[in-house]
């Protein structure tokens, strides 16, 4: 259905388009109550138009009508995909929530062993891990309650922090660079 005006073969010639841009708000009218938002059915209708114009050579009648099975095959297409990426977003979410208990097992486990550690060092390092680390007190705070100044409260945390991670690695040996994944460490020495 060719008036002479197209430029390459497949191309829509101008009568055509025009007839379709001249229907444009019926087709977004006709995509909108199908997926039911404004802005998808904007981009349906643009992304089908676009795909559209090298297609001149399938239609048979209609432009119009051609057009509408177009648009109704990109909703089908469209919830198709959605289908499927939802079904992945499904998976993922069943795939993090078995790890998040494998995880917590896992911290369980560190955290025993680092808590186990902590317990070696000195009695106000303990003490500022215990309470900042664990418990989530403010540095601020911690020093108000241990009676010193928050720079000198600082350091201890920074100091406590270096004698943890040294007793980890004295313990824990290769565990310390690679991860504690079964805590078999030997008992903190001397």
């Amino acid at each position: 259905m060719s008036d002479g005006t197209s430029g390459a073969a497949g191309t829509l010639p101008q009568a055509m388009i025009d007839q379709l841009v001249a229907n444009h708000r019926e087709f977004l009218r006709f995509v909108e109550r199908r997926v039911g938002d404004r802005a998808l059915a904007e981009e349906i209708v643009q992304d089908a138009f676009v795909r559209s114009l090298d297609r001149g050579e399938q239609i048979r009648d209609s432009v119009v009508g051609w057009f509408y099975r177009v648009l109704r095959n990109a909703v089908i297409d469209r919830r198709r995909r959605q289908a499927v990426a939802d079904r992945r977003l499904d998976q993922l979410a069943a795939e993090l929530e078995s790890r998040d208990d494998e995880g917590d097992e896992l911290a369980g486990v560190v955290c025993r062993c680092v808590a186990r550690l902590a317990g070696t060092l000195k009695p106000e390092y303990a003490e500022a891990l215990q309470r900042i680390e664990i418990e989530g007190v403010a540095v601020k705070a911690y020093a108000e309650a241990a009676g010193i100044s928050t720079s000198n409260a600082g350091v201890r945390i920074f100091r406590a922090r270096e004698a943890l991670r040294k007793q980890v690695a004295r313990s824990c040996g290769t565990c310390a660079e690679h991860g504690c994944l079964d805590c078999t460490c030997r008992a903190p020495g001397p």
